[in-house]
């Protein structure tokens, strides 16, 4: 049973208080123009009181056993910073227009991940509207927006976090948001939001203040770990678990990706994620809309993504790093740091086929035995990207892709990436070729803090000698923020229009379900000579997809078929801005040229 948090307006002026704090002796709400209320304990630690005449916009804090005064953990809006007073938000006065939406099954998913702040020349989540027909032209279903809970300043990639609740103001508040969801179920494309459950940003994070949200048992790269399952655990699972609810139902987001899930840390009976699966389960049952749970681990460990039965969590999906480290490192050459575990291609004709390569064996890197197999997942389960986020702003320069490989390369990846069975995720601007970067940015307050993340910043890249030889961009300045905004010109562009055209095409095979024997049967995949790889469907041979990371043109011999191959795509055509024009057929057993960092796509003739 779930406690409600925060402050609930809810009606003719009528505001409901409830917050956790254990060990007070004494909680009032105060108010900017009226009197403060002194709250009621119950014995498992909430204060609450229902007070009359507060209208919805209000400001008020918490006050502490007479002492100090300090935001609602559990704020709706910030409108003046994390610092400063919460807001009453009546989040009955938005009018949806969805009520007909019902959601997209993971399975059917082509995942668009944008940051809000970077995405558009505005920032906000209305901006976000106007590229909708752009997204949908592209072939896109749902967007993964980073996240958006209300942080310090203006200017982050959002996991510095402090108010989970509390929709960035900078990017339109809560009204905003709403907007930008309500479009995009409009226009048939779901929304899922980038949620942070395993620790909160360090500046204007009070919730220690109220209560033991923390726990000194475990540390995690950013600290003591969030309390899971010390003492008086049930009340910060139920702060995170009503979260979740509050996202879901109240704001209309189709899912939630979860940050670095092998950071929360629960030795429970019932796992955390465990019981926010089923509780999003139940929520499923009784809205009747689909929704989805997608984890970022990089455990490789298939319980997250087992069902209850099997004794796993639950959840849809998860984010799949290895698809990315064994494309990555065969198209640029790069060995340092975690690369160090891949390079060979191999590996890569592995990920293809299974998503995990490390299901069991020793990592390098790690010094440690990493993984267990995914035999038996559906493809569906494993959400692929050959550019995202954290891969390219964890960079010490924010380069992209087209910064790294040949534009011939570039066509090479998406074709890797969308012609295999798992489900694939695209970053802004990856289809017309972005050449700005997208580099880590804060805008704190503290400049204690501020030098904490710069020097931190630069030990982070110790296992990249390469990269600590480049210039170290100031994620607090501004420009850094500037800089990483997409350039939208790349119709003006041949080569960037053409790449956009070609994402196009592979989106649409994909959906029409061209390459679906590649996901519902089993797959050969087949190394030459360390430089191509062959793939093929199933012992009726449908479909092949060969691909040459070679710098050079392959001689490649097509297996035999009773009536020949028809070419589906060659990302070397001069209708992609290649240099080379393809027959539309091939005999079986015949032997053709596969231009150098190129792919070849052919169905057999039916």
């Amino acid at each position: 049973m779930r406690r409600k948090i925060g402050a609930e307006y809810n009606s003719k002026d009528k505001t409901t208080f409830t917050v956790w704090a254990p060990l007070k002796n004494k909680v009032e709400v105060i108010f900017k123009d009226r009197p403060s209320v002194a709250l009621t304990k119950d014995r498992l630690g909430y204060w609450e009181k229902e007070v009359s005449g507060i209208p919805e916009g209000s400001y008020y804090k918490f006050r502490l056993d007479e002492k100090e005064d300090f935001p609602d953990p559990a704020s709706r809006y910030q409108p003046l910073g994390v610092h400063s007073w919460s807001s009453i938000l009546n989040q009955n006065l938005f009018s949806w227009n969805d009520n007909s939406w019902k959601g997209i099954p993971l399975a059917q998913m082509i995942i668009y991940e944008l940051h809000i702040g970077t995405f558009t020349s505005e920032g906000t989540f209305e901006a976000v509207i106007g590229k909708l027909d752009h997204l949908l032209d592209l072939g896109i279903n749902c967007i993964e927006i980073l996240p958006i809970s209300q942080f310090p300043g203006d200017r982050n990639w959002g996991y510095d976090g402090v108010y989970p609740f509390a929709a960035q103001e900078s990017y339109g508040g809560p009204e905003g948001l709403k907007k930008m969801i309500d479009a995009c179920h409009q226009k048939g494309v779901a929304v899922i939001l980038d949620a942070v459950y395993n620790h909160m940003g360090p500046e204007g994070n009070y919730l220690s203040q109220f209560g033991p949200y923390f726990t000194d048992k475990y540390q995690t790269p950013w600290g003591a770990a969030l309390n899971f399952d010390d003492k008086y655990s049930d009340a910060v699972r139920n702060f995170f678990l009503e979260n979740a609810r509050m996202w879901l139902e109240e704001f209309h987001f189709d899912g939630l990706r979860l940050d670095a899930i092998h950071e929360i840390i629960d030795r429970g009976a019932k796992h955390l994620l465990k019981e926010l699966s089923q509780e999003v389960d139940e929520l499923q049952e009784k809205t009747g809309k689909q929704y989805v749970l997608i984890a970022e681990s990089d455990l490789n460990d298939t319980k997250i993504i087992n069902s209850y039965e099997k004794g796993g969590f639950g959840l849809e999906g998860q984010w799949v790093d290895d698809f990315h480290h064994s494309l990555h490192t065969v198209l640029t050459g790069e060995n340092e740091g975690y690369y160090e575990d891949y390079g060979k291609m191999e590996q890569l004709a592995k990920a293809f086929k299974q998503a995990f390569v490390y299901d069991g064996q020793y990592s390098r890197f790690r010094k440690r035995t990493v993984g267990n197999s995914p035999a038996g997942l559906e493809f569906s389960k494993f959400v692929v990207s050959i550019q995202n986020h954290d891969q390219i702003g964890n960079r010490l320069l924010g380069e992209r892709l087209p910064k790294l490989v040949s534009f011939e390369g570039l066509k090479l990846a998406a074709g890797v990436l969308l012609t295999s069975p798992f489900v694939p995720m695209l970053f802004m601007g990856e289809e017309f070729a972005e050449e700005n970067p997208f580099q880590y940015f804060i805008s704190h307050g503290d400049p204690d803090l501020v030098k904490a993340v710069q020097q931190g910043r630069k030990r982070e890249f110790e296992y990249f000698n390469s990269q600590t030889k480049g210039d170290f961009s100031d994620p607090q300045a501004r420009e850094t923020f500037n800089d990483s905004k997409l350039n939208w010109g790349f119709k003006e562009e041949p080569g960037k229009n053409a790449l956009f055209e070609y994402y196009k095409y592979l989106i649409s095979l994909k959906k029409d379900g061209a390459f679906n024997s590649f996901r519902n049967e089993i797959i050969k995949t087949e190394v030459k000579e360390k430089k191509t790889i062959q793939v093929l469907s199933g012992a009726d041979k449908k479909l092949i997809a060969l691909f040459n990371f070679s710098n050079k043109n392959e001689e490649v011999l097509l297996p035999e078929v009773t009536k020949g191959w028809e070419l589906i795509l060659a990302s070397a055509d001069k209708k992609w801005n290649g240099t080379y024009d393809f027959p539309s057929d091939f005999k079986g057993g015949e032997k053709i040229n596969l231009p150098a960092h190129s792919l070849i796509i052919c169905k057999t003739r039916i």
